[in-house]
């Protein structure tokens, strides 16, 4: 389970006692370190493994950000990093010349499937829907990177990929055939929606809750997607990590957002008062079958259901998920947050980063080192130490002057070239 030689005791010199926030995040930030390639400054999506994603790009991000504010890095550093990232998202290839593909090689830059070999397999929505968010942020926290981060969504054309109301579209190309599809359930929809509205976006649509229901758990009423999975072909689980991630970059300015996130905190604490279980779900990857595992407070009907993409259950998978919890115990202090900490502080080997996490059945760690956790665990800090991580303020920047003239129109459906949703126009 463990690499052969891998140090899982503290770091030499480090006390025996749990980290502190500090060295929590030097720990992450050996992930960023040790899966940097040095000839193109990209991140592996997980650890030695080079291929990553339009969302793993935002990711590296707001590591980078995260480590600067938090003083893990020098602003040399710093600014190096972050001009290559955004470097690459200014030149990198576009899946159909559209939008950002939905992965890529660290080592190479080029468009790749998730197993390695070069192709343009299509987009995701709401991954780039994450990145579009954190190019905000950026933009927000450090003035001087805007002009960058605008130039990268510039060359992005949004026609296929959002229409004028808001609903979201990815794409899934094979043998030269393209199908679109929407794109989206519960709490990442919503997440990604506050990207494109970042940029000005219409997204009354993805931002919508109206295809909720809600579920009794504990006598906690737990809103769901009530979207079939049966006729639509997508799963809709309820996890943590979106509605946490509202929390920690959003600062849930709808109330109803902040009432969701509740619900699904609730009713893990309720598990672990009722059960005994320490409970912290969401997502994960695996290095094995099924590779993205929907860890969910409920899916495909029944409460605690662990299942894959292809909606098959997969309940010894179910896992204490580190980055959840690290994300619940910052954003919801209390007893529960304190004994969350203690069942996950020492999922890491600090020469390489953070674990994803432990699993419920035997408590023995799935070791598997990944971006996602390692990024959301620094971007937990920050927000821990500064507050929710974009305030939303309008601004016009490059984006704003390019897409607003209406002499030289980008033809690329930008907010200012779109026509009024068809709903709105009808009212």
């Amino acid at each position: 389970m463990f690499r052969p030689g891998a140090r899982t005791g503290p770091a030499r010199g480090a006390s025996q006692a749990a980290p502190s926030d500090e060295r929590r995040g030097r720990i992450a930030w050996r992930y960023i370190e040790n899966n940097t390639d040095y000839d193109t400054g990209l991140v592996n999506g997980m650890d030695r493994a080079p291929v990553f994603t339009a969302w793993n790009l935002a990711d590296a991000i707001a590591a980078v950000v995260a480590g600067h504010e938090l003083n893990l890095i020098e602003t040399r550093e710093f600014d190096l990093r972050l001009s290559r990232l955004l470097g690459f998202a200014a030149t990198m290839d576009l899946s159909g010349g559209q939008m950002p593909h939905k992965a890529y090689h660290a080592a190479t830059g080029k468009m790749v499937a998730f197993d390695g070999r070069p192709d343009d397999i299509g987009w995701s929505a709401i991954d780039s829907g994450r990145l579009l968010l954190w190019l905000r942020i950026v933009a927000q926290r450090h003035p001087r990177f805007a002009e960058h981060a605008d130039k990268a969504v510039l060359r992005w054309s949004f026609c296929d990929a959002i229409d004028d109301c808001g609903t979201l579209y990815g794409t899934a190309r094979t043998g030269g055939q393209v199908q679109r599809y929407q794109e989206g359930r519960l709490g990442y929809e919503q997440l990604a929606a506050a990207g494109y509205a970042a940029w000005g976006f219409e997204t009354r649509h993805s931002a919508s809750w109206a295809n909720t229901q809600a579920v009794n758990i504990y006598g906690i009423p737990v809103a769901h997607d009530a979207r079939d999975p049966r006729t639509t072909g997508a799963q809709a689980p309820v996890l943590t990590m979106p509605h946490a991630l509202m929390g920690l970059e959003l600062g849930w300015r709808d109330a109803r957002a902040r009432a969701l996130a509740d619900a699904v905190y609730r009713v893990q604490q309720e598990r672990w008062r009722r059960e005994g279980q320490l409970t912290a779900r969401t997502d994960y990857q695996s290095r094995q079958p099924p590779y993205v595992v929907l860890d969910s407070v409920f899916a495909a009907g029944y409460p605690w259901n662990t299942i894959g993409a292809d909606g098959k259950e997969y309940e010894q998978l179910a896992l204490v998920s580190t980055r959840a919890a690290f994300a619940m115990a910052a954003l919801w202090p209390g007893e529960y947050a304190q004994r969350l900490m203690e069942g996950v502080q020492w999922l890491h080997d600090p020469d390489r980063g953070w674990y994803e996490g432990r699993y419920e059945q035997g408590g023995a760690p799935l070791a598997n080192i990944t971006l996602s956790t390692n990024a959301a665990i620094l971007e937990t800090l920050l927000f821990k130490a500064k507050g929710p991580l974009y305030a939303g303020q309008p601004r016009t920047g490059l984006f704003e002057l390019r897409t607003g003239d209406v002499f030289q129109r980008t033809k690329r459906c930008s907010p200012a070239e779109r026509a009024a949703c068809a709903a709105e126009a009808a009212r």
